[in-house]
């Protein structure tokens, strides 16, 4: 498994979770995989300060579901950051090709009309062992990787706010 240009150990402890309302979303198939990337994620917001209080977390049947769940807690105005977890393995069939192609370009477009950060981590894996390496415990986790990028997006949208309208356009 490859982290290389993964801004992981960089980013680590410089973004804070403190205050921070988070939506997780999380694909119930494949749950051997998920449960890991879920766990990851909510290491990375302990390690950064988050309150238990202010996390939530969805579970949705598969990665199919996750834009249109995405787009529903985008909507409800709630959270400051949304993190999409899911794991789709190739298989005999093209059927992978379109859950991971429709997960990816839907959770992009929820992405691009949002207001907040939202974090792809749906894993899209040749086999079971490539995505259970990539949900592994420690700071490689993916799902512990797309959080702290998240928490990142988020530190960057407040800064943003603040000086909204002050710019040069």
């Amino acid at each position: 498994m490859s982290s290389e240009g993964a801004p992981t150990e960089r980013a680590r402890g410089t973004v804070g979770a403190a205050g921070v309302r988070i939506a997780i979303l999380v694909s119930r198939f494949n749950a051997d995989v998920t449960d890991r990337l879920l766990q990851g994620a909510l290491d990375c917001l302990n390690e950064h300060g988050a309150e238990d209080d202010l996390v939530d977390v969805y579970h949705v049947p598969g990665a199919w579901e996750l834009p249109q769940a995405a787009a529903r807690v985008v909507r409800l105005g709630r959270h400051d950051a949304l993190v999409a977890l899911g794991c789709v393995i190739r298989g005999e069939t093209p059927h992978f090709d379109y859950v991971a192609s429709e997960a990816s370009a839907g959770l992009g477009e929820v992405a691009r009309s949002s207001r907040i950060p939202l974090a792809f981590g749906v894993l899209t894996t040749d086999d079971r062992p490539q995505a259970l390496a990539r949900a592994d415990d420690g700071p490689g986790n993916k799902g512990y990787e797309v959080t702290l990028g998240v928490l990142e997006m988020v530190a960057l949208y407040e800064t943003l706010d603040g000086h909204e309208g002050g710019g040069d356009s």
